[in-house]
């Protein structure tokens, strides 16, 4: 690239895109050090499922998915953390499952809380430490009944019958999802493994790795620069969220929180597209004089769709094993992550199913498609020519980690974007990456959907 043949004005953009681009992803690396990690809240679910599964596990199953008391593991974890940084609820399971019985601590605990109902529970559970007889009316917690998990903590406590509401159906459903929960991610891993190792044997056979063709546009890196800081970041990051969020806060001053949430995700990632995108489309018109739909310029080769389809699917399941693997870890070298995707914590606590549902669509059809287009579609290709397939894929997936400005998420993010590059490339398909994102991101969400209870 000769600068000299390059305008002062989109050298002048270029650089203050880098530099606004440079601090708002410092910014957003550091505020992620103050986001909670979600596998704490993904572990306690989990355990409280078992709780609520344990009466329907068959005996001789019991070992393989209870090693020990899901309701003493929770309480052991809240211990470990402290009291202050608990949620509400987290504060009362932690208070009902302990063994203290200091009624001057209740009464101080009961002032910090919020919600009126969980105060006067505090207030029997105060009872019932100054007389162990005491029996309150189990209709005191019918208020309760929304939160099974909770509602069968307080039965024990207080020893009450809880069985019209944790019946053997709903308990032989927590098992199913127990079961799914558990086994789903493992016969993935088991798949991907065995189809990694045959790769990997075919490559060792063959003594080379089957790239398919790359066809770039013909574009330079300071376009890239102006792609990702410029479009992806400075217009979509800084500044359509203004208007996204001042538009749903304008019709959704009736609706529900869940849903007003989900609707600033929703319309968020459609508006955060929008720059970027139109900046592609700017720049496929500059190089061909116009823009014709009909050309497939990204090379997503729809057809053969079921060959698409099948290298998107090999590619998610080859790339699992080591994602995880780079999770696992990350979790054994740190022990409290900070930084999780804070969509990842509105997915597991929502109960709105339409809200539910444009999560769902953001995270598996929106988000996938969006960010192959720039990542694996325009910078991958571009970056391959200049630097080789190798450095291509590998500043490629550091960009695409970084661009999601978590540093917990960063080291399996980066492994993941490695993957989405290989399939990209191997297949010859943006389509298949497109598939494989989905996948993955889809995989997530049932995951997350499984844990509610």
């Amino acid at each position: 690239m000769i600068l000299k043949n390059i305008s002062k004005s989109k050298l002048t953009l270029a650089f203050i895109s880098v530099v606004i681009t440079f601090f708002v992803w410092q910014q957003g690396l550091r505020d992620s050090l103050q986001r909670p990690s979600v596998s704490f809240d993904i572990s306690q679910k989990e355990q409280e499922i078992a709780a609520l599964s344990n009466q329907s596990i068959p005996e001789n199953l019991k070992k393989f998915f209870i090693i020990n008391d899901p309701v003493d593991q929770i309480n052991k974890s809240l211990s470990e953390v402290s009291f202050d940084e608990l949620t509400e609820r987290n504060k009362l399971i932690r208070i009902i499952t302990s063994q203290s019985n200091n009624s001057i601590l209740y009464k101080n605990i009961s002032k910090d809380f919020q919600n009126k109902n969980f105060k006067l529970l505090i207030d029997e559970i105060e009872k019932k430490s100054n007389n162990n007889s005491y029996k309150p009316n189990s209709h005191k917690f019918d208020l309760f009944k929304s939160d099974r998990f909770l509602y069968h903590l307080l039965s024990q406590k207080f020893d009450f019958d809880d069985s019209s509401l944790i019946t053997k159906t709903f308990s032989r459903k927590m098992f199913l999802k127990l079961l799914a929960i558990r086994l789903i991610p493992l016969s993935t891993i088991l798949l991907g493994s065995i189809l990694a190792l045959k790769i990997l044997w075919d490559t060792i056979s063959l003594k080379k790795f089957g790239w398919q063709e790359i066809k770039s546009l013909d574009l330079e890196l300071i376009d890239m620069v102006l792609l990702i800081a410029g479009g992806f970041v400075v217009l979509g990051e800084v500044i359509s969220p203004l208007f996204s969020i001042s538009l749903v806060e304008l019709f959704s001053k009736n609706i529900s929180n869940e849903l007003s949430q989900s609707l600033k995700i929703f319309f968020g990632y459609l508006f955060m597209a929008i720059p970027p995108l139109g900046i592609v489309y700017y720049q496929i018109k500059s190089l061909h004089g116009e823009f014709i739909f009909k050309k497939d310029y990204l090379q997503f080769n729809f057809l053969p769709i079921k060959y698409a389809i099948i290298q998107g699917i090999k590619g998610w399941l080859t790339v699992v094993p080591f994602v995880l693997l780079i999770s696992l870890i990350m979790n054994s070298l740190i022990d409290n992550q900070h930084g999780s995707n804070p969509l990842l914590e509105i997915v597991l606590n929502n109960n709105n199913y339409l809200s539910f549902f444009l999560l769902f669509l953001t995270t598996t059809l929106l988000a996938p498609l969006f960010e192959e287009i720039i990542f694996r579609g325009v910078l991958l290709p571009t970056l391959s020519r200049v630097y080789g397939i190798i450095s291509g894929i590998i500043i490629s997936a550091f960009i695409f980690a970084l661009a999601h400005l978590s540093l917990g998420e960063m080291p399996p993010l980066f492994v993941l974007g490695i993957g989405l590059g290989i399939t990209r490339i191997a297949s010859g398909s943006l389509f298949s990456s497109v598939i494989m994102h989905s996948l993955w991101n889809g995989l997530t969400f049932l995951n997350l959907f499984l844990l509610r209870t």
